[in-house]
């Protein structure tokens, strides 16, 4: 069985996670979005993986850097589903073929 606090904690992230989310909606339907504050925004998701992605997939090793430089050009000209699975097809050849 899960300790109390564990659980407590828990429903505490959720919790915040949820208030944020729901003070982040509001806030912006206060805020007329055009211009540079539309394409601000629009930026912000690639902005956030770029920032959790890279340090690990850098970090991991060579196969996995080459791996995320091919899903990186393959994502420019392809659909998300295909620069992904040549991603993931790519470091598995390279970790079988680097060792």
């Amino acid at each position: 069985m899960m300790d109390t606090w564990a659980v407590i904690t828990i429903l505490g992230m959720a919790g915040v996670t949820a208030f944020t989310r729901v003070v982040g909606y509001w806030a912006m339907g206060k805020v007329q979005v055009s211009g540079r504050l539309a394409g601000a925004l629009d930026a912000v998701p690639g902005a956030i993986l770029t920032a959790i992605v890279t340090p690990a997939a850098f970090s991991a090793g060579l196969a996995e850097a080459l791996a995320a430089g091919l899903t990186i050009l393959l994502a420019w000209r392809f659909p998300m589903l295909v620069a992904v699975g040549g991603g993931v097809g790519c470091v598995v050849l390279l970790r079988h073929v680097l060792g």
